[in-house]
């Protein structure tokens, strides 16, 4: 084993939206930072590179991991390990939770419990974050907006013809759409969408050069500071406490084959829901037999990660939009008058491509391309637009990160399914309505396939080392320290009570800003 021969104020695991947000935080202070990192940098020489196809490269890092469900079955995880983590895939959706998102709420299935701290708690770092990942949109169109105390850094992306058509349409069901809050580079749309390099690219915002994530805003402004460093292919396996157990003393890392040791006075996790949790489990000793920091044994428990469905509407006249993810529809959010409990969230997907028709609905889709001469797949595609629904997943001790031996099992059944199951045939009827009143849909008897992801896609992972007040029901304090460790911290997604029915992005990014605050004055 190898022992780095440098003594560091913080050390940094992981640099998603967590991570990468609180290198850049902390780097003015002038301590000695290490940010360690299990993948590398992301090919930037490839422009045109997507979410799919890093996906599906062999090369990949997550290529060779596989994960279990509870019936003991392998899969691989939809997941990559990148300088930059999981926001150098993300939509580039950053909304805020709602005000009432952050109270015990009642859900068909259950309850949703009340956060320790409340969204005026946030807020200030939501407007901290909405400035630093470069947010547009636009408050009060949508009638569930929280208060804001500064508007938008920049104005909207704006609707794309078609999509204007679409989203005058949904206005007349008597909904509220709204323009979908982004975290792109660019303040001028049209510099950007209509530029010859951008013209006709149908995975526009999975760009590296477009979408703001937490390498470009995070990492690399912070290692323009001689205090920063950063070690890429850095997979953290265990961390050491001290006799008393009380303190993390060394974090172990495998680089390049070899096993090293890096020494902290404050060690913060940001690898993920999943990934944070398993390796409180991995760094179970003596004093915390059943895993670091686990005396309340909620490590793992209450995974959280959306009930999340894509939807096709398809069109006659073909979707020239170069970039159509720009509306967005909270009005079920709450219910509505025939259910009375909340649904959940509708956005736009990003354009359609060929293999991302829903597979479930190949069979009908092959069927009707036979019945219309000169169409195929690729043509259906074309004359498509996508919608993402999501309704919030209610947190279950059983939902559950495990090592098993050396594996990792990740336990999930899906709960709050009549509220989603609401939502999406409330939403085919509003685009029923719309393709009744228009002579624009291709099936006028309404034709609308639609996936639901599969246990191995956790995007929105969270709840894993929830945050509390009460040392027996939660591993984390407020201020995101574990309960049981004075030196450990956790800043991804972990920390979440309830998943809300939002994305989680921007609460990550607002409350490792908020934990970059509290560790400012800890570091004085």
């Amino acid at each position: 084993m190898i022992i780095d021969d440098q003594h560091y104020d913080v050390i940094i695991v992981g640099t998603g939206a967590g991570g990468g947000t609180l290198a850049q935080k902390l780097a003015p202070t002038g301590k000695k930072i290490l940010i360690l990192e299990r993948g590398d940098l992301s090919p930037h020489e490839n422009e045109r590179w997507n979410a799919m196809d890093m996906v599906a490269k062999s090369d990949l890092p997550s290529a060779d991991e596989e994960w279990f469900d509870s019936s003991g079955d392998r899969f691989r995880p939809h997941i990559n390990y990148w300088v930059g983590g999981s926001t150098k895939f993300y939509g580039a959706a950053l909304l805020r939770m709602r005000e009432r998102d952050f109270e015990k709420v009642q859900h068909q299935d259950g309850v949703s419990p009340e956060w320790p701290l409340k969204y005026q708690d946030f807020e200030p770092y939501y407007t901290e974050a909405e400035k630093l990942y470069n947010v547009h949109g636009k408050g009060g169109e949508d009638p569930t907006d929280p208060p804001r105390t500064q508007e938008y850094p920049h104005q909207p992306v704006t609707h794309e013809p078609r999509m204007q058509e679409i989203c005058e349409a949904i206005s007349k069901q008597g909904l509220h759409p709204f323009h979908l809050p982004l975290g792109i580079k660019q303040n001028n749309r049209h510099n950007f969408f209509e530029s010859p390099n951008i013209e006709g690219d149908t995975t526009v915002l999975n760009r590296a050069d477009v979408k703001t994530n937490s390498e470009e805003v995070g990492v690399l402004p912070a290692l323009k500071y001689a205090n920063v460093s950063l070690k890429t292919k850095a997979k953290v396996v265990c961390l050491h406490t001290n006799s008393s157990g009380r303190e993390v003393k060394a974090v172990e890392a495998e680089i390049c084959g070899q096993s090293y040791l890096f020494f902290a006075d404050i060690v913060v996790l940001a690898c993920g829901a999943v990934n944070s949790a398993a390796l409180l489990l991995r760094s179970a000793s003596e004093k915390h037999p059943i895993g670091l920091a686990n005396r309340s044994d909620q490590v793992g428990r209450n995974f959280m990660k959306h009930l999340n469905t894509v939807m096709v509407q398809f069109s006659s006249a073909p979707n020239k939009s170069v970039f159509q993810k720009t509306i967005c529809v909270n009005d079920f959010y709450w219910g509505d008058k025939d259910f009375s409990s909340p649904m959940g969230h509708i956005q736009n997907t990003g354009n359609i491509v060929q293999d991302m028709l829903p597979t479930e609905a190949m069979p009908i889709l092959s069927l009707l391309v036979k019945l219309m001469p000169g169409f195929g797949l690729r043509q259906l595609a074309n004359h498509s637009i996508g919608w993402w629904l999501q309704t919030e997943d209610l947190p279950d001790p059983n939902n559950r990160v495990q090592l098993v031996g050396d594996k990792l099992r990740l336990d999930y059944t899906p709960n709050n399914t009549e509220a989603h199951d609401r939502l999406i045939h409330r939403w085919m009827d509003v685009l029923k309505a719309i393709d009744r009143s228009s002579d624009n849909s291709l099936f006028p008897w309404g034709v609308y396939p639609r996936s639901e992801t599969p246990i191995q896609v956790v995007a929105y992972q969270c709840g894993t080392c929830r945050f509390g007040e009460d040392p027996t029901t939660s591993v984390l304090d407020i201020n995101c320290r574990a309960h049981d460790v004075d030196n450990l911290y956790i800043v991804d997604g972990s920390f979440f009570p309830s998943s809300a029915g939002v994305t989680p992005a921007l609460t990550i990014i607002a409350n490792a800003l908020r934990v970059g605050d509290h560790l400012i004055e800890r570091l004085k």
